[in-house]
């Protein structure tokens, strides 16, 4: 009923909070929703997920910007949001109370995106199992990797790719 990708999201946020593989599984998704189709609501649940991201790494104006456009993007996407098992109103307020956590630069603390479809979340909770983890634990704030991973992973294969993507545009160029 749900794409693989939304699942994939879902467990990296609740369960490992891993916002920036959050990040990187629903920007892919994203990009292969065909343009005709309604997709804005992507880049909502990416960015709440990067604010957050910014947020466990102290990047307050970073996380209230994101924040701020998840917030609007999910206002004005509310059928697309609840045909995603969440109950709009509620995450509403969550994002808003957290604009008001960033604004006041409070240290980042973790929390559940509102699920209301059961069976979403009983997927949700066996497939936190099924890679290591628990459905709603708190974020590792020791794990160094997971806070800053942006700058401590390999690059090499994003360097690759966009290497190649860049030669695969000057062909089409030459072409």
């Amino acid at each position: 009923m749900y794409p693989k990708s939304y699942i994939e999201y879902l467990v990296h946020f609740h369960g490992l909070r891993d916002y920036f593989e959050c990040h990187e599984i629903l920007e892919e998704y994203w990009k292969s929703v065909p343009k005709e189709e309604p997709k804005h609501h992507w880049v909502g649940l990416i960015q709440i997920a990067v604010g957050l991201y910014h947020q466990r790494r102290g990047n307050f104006p970073g996380a209230y910007r994101m924040m701020k456009s998840a917030l609007n993007i999910v206002r004005q996407n509310e059928k697309a949001v609840v045909g995603l098992g969440l109950d709009t109103a509620q995450l509403q307020q969550q994002l808003q109370s957290r604009l008001a956590e960033i604004k006041d630069e409070k240290p980042y603390k973790s929390f559940n995106l509102p699920i209301v479809d059961q069976k979403l979340l009983q997927e949700c909770e066996k497939e936190c199992l099924a890679v290591g983890c628990k459905y709603g634990i708190p974020s590792d704030l020791d794990n160094e990797f997971l806070i800053h991973k942006h700058t401590l992973r390999d690059r090499q294969p994003v360097i690759e790719e966009r290497l190649e993507q860049q030669a695969i545009r000057k062909k089409k160029r030459e072409g």
